[in-house]
């Protein structure tokens, strides 16, 4: 068995460990079982008189230890999930606490930690905070609290300030969706309302929020200020999808278009993927190989990969496709081997344990990594099926593609939105081959802005004539009677439709495997 293989089991043994983990109730027993389980098996396969001095025994040897690591990767998984889940903030003490019928008041000091974002006259910012006064006592956290405040004034991140008003857990407002979940994802367990803030320059700030502020403000400061030329060269919603398309902002995308989007099952349009960051790393790396050599190339094309993920806000996806994207200009930099399925299991398997609780309770990064899976493994299978229908114009290959992609997410979205897109294919098929041209364009829109207006508008007439027709066609789609249907998806439903799926991935690979082994 070659190393990357055995390196794959652990990580998806780990990946295991972190699912397994949030449906015990006593999950300290099952990991006890677990590392008891796994050291036995260890111990035993290694153990030299267990298995006979044979070629075949020896296999069974070695499969023996890998299955005995493989278990306490598990209950490693386990273990860390426990410990993130069960964890209790300094703040979730002071939430909802009343004096007299009233909230007790207490005053948050810390550095704004994300980039505020406003609607509709409202606005929210995730605070950092480091030190929590209530009346006569002063407590040192390292915590995160989630600040409702009105649009105006906009906060910046690493503006130091002092927010005072009385601490609430979040509550869920609605059945379709766990609000209270949704923040615990992102390490948030208490919100401020409308809080009296006031700057505060007195605050000691640690050197890793000040270094966070160094390299976030400027780059948030250069998204705005290019965000900005593009709204001034383009008209709503032009501005805002190509915003949405090159950056990930979706905040100003109005609800009709979001709503069209979600029915036809493309809303991967407008969000940040693999095929962005590729084309970012391939075309950094192709120029910067010109005049440096290729191993400072490869440093030069992940510094700026990480600042375009930063830049972008750092979601599930984005962060997966960063990951893949640096796996493979790793590959392209020292000679080495690129396996893309190792690379989404070690992206997946970083992310989750930065935040263990995503595996879980994020749908985005569970959409985000079975639509990458769908292509890995059901793509060549698609390919190889339908292999006499000759290409057109790379037509072929964008329908297969998303029909893998589909066929990945389906169940889960039918299973979440209660909802299933009869017209995925053919959305995709029509505007999917225009993306690379509106991405062009759209980007050179907003630099044509910054260098001279009417310039960025010249430009930016080339960018509306696609968008246009994108963005009628994904309207008309949606509109049809049989765009989509409403399901509602058991969770045991679910699970059998996955396990249908994997079972016959497996056997077409393992068909296949016994075709070229004969051969």
């Amino acid at each position: 068995m070659h190393k990357s293989q055995v390196f794959g089991y652990l990580l998806v043994s780990f990946l295991a460990g972190i699912f397994i983990g949030g449906l015990f109730q006593n999950i300290t027993a099952a990991i006890l079982i677990s590392v008891l389980i796994g050291t036995v098996v260890l111990v035993g396969a290694g153990y030299e008189r267990t298995f006979a001095k044979t070629k075949k025994a020896e296999r069974n040897r070695r499969a023996g230890m890998i299955a005995g690591a493989c278990i306490l990767v598990a209950a490693l998984g386990m273990f860390h999930y426990g410990q993130v889940n069960l964890s209790h903030g300094v703040l979730e003490s002071f939430t909802d606490v009343q004096v007299g019928g009233k909230g007790i008041s207490v005053s948050l000091r810390g550095v704004v930690d994300n980039e505020m974002t406003t609607k509709d006259g409202k606005g929210q910012f995730v605070l950092h905070v480091e030190e929590l006064n209530v009346p006569g006592r002063s407590i040192k956290v390292d915590e995160r609290a989630l600040i409702y405040t009105g649009a105006l004034p906009i906060y910046q991140i690493g503006d130091v300030i002092s927010a005072t008003g009385t601490l609430e857990r979040p509550k869920n407002f609605t059945e379709d969706f766990d609000y209270v979940q949704y923040l615990k994802n992102k390490e948030i367990r208490t919100t401020l309302p409308y809080p009296k803030i006031i700057f505060d320059s007195k605050l000691s700030v640690p050197w890793d929020q000040r270094l966070k502020s160094v390299v976030y403000r400027p780059l948030f400061s250069l998204k705005n200020i290019f965000q900005a030329s593009i709204s001034r060269s383009l008209p709503e919603p032009y501005g805002a999808y190509t915003n949405g398309v090159l950056l990930g902002t979706r905040q100003n995308i109005p609800q009709d278009i979001t709503d069209a989007f979600n029915k036809t099952s493309t809303t991967h349009i407008l969000a940040i993927s693999g095929y962005n960051i590729t084309i970012i790393a391939e075309v950094v790396l192709s120029i910067l190989i010109l005049w440096l050599r290729r191993r400072r190339a490869f440093w030069v094309s992940v510094a700026v990969i990480i600042l375009f993920t930063i830049m972008t806000g750092a979601g599930a996806s984005v962060v997966r496709a960063a990951v893949m994207g640096l796996l493979l200009l790793y590959a392209n930099g020292y000679g080495r081997l690129y396996d893309p399925r190792n690379s989404i299991l070690f992206a997946a398997a970083i992310m989750i344990f930065l935040n263990p609780l995503s595996l879980r309770f994020d749908v985005g990064f569970q959409l985000s990594f079975l639509a990458v899976l769908g292509l890995i493994y059901m793509y060549p299978i698609l390919e190889q099926r339908f292999k006499r229908i000759p290409e057109i114009r790379g037509l072929k290959e964008i329908l297969l593609m998303s029909f893998a992609a589909q066929i990945a997410v389906a169940p889960l979205l039918a299973y979440v939105f209660h909802t299933f897109s009869l017209v995925s294919l053919p959305a995709n098929l029509l505007i999917l081959p225009l993306m690379p041209f509106v991405m062009l364009f759209g980007f050179l829109t907003g630099i044509g802005g910054l260098i001279f207006a009417p310039l960025g508008r010249a430009i930016g007439l080339l960018a509306w004539v696609l968008e246009s027709y994108q963005l009628h066609i994904i309207s008309w789609i949606s509109k049809l009677p049989f765009s989509s249907i409403t399901i509602t998806l058991p969770v045991v439903m679910l699970c059998a439709i996955y396990a249908l799926i994997i079972v016959g991935i497996w056997k077409t690979y393992l068909l296949k495997s016994n075709r070229v082994s004969n051969t």
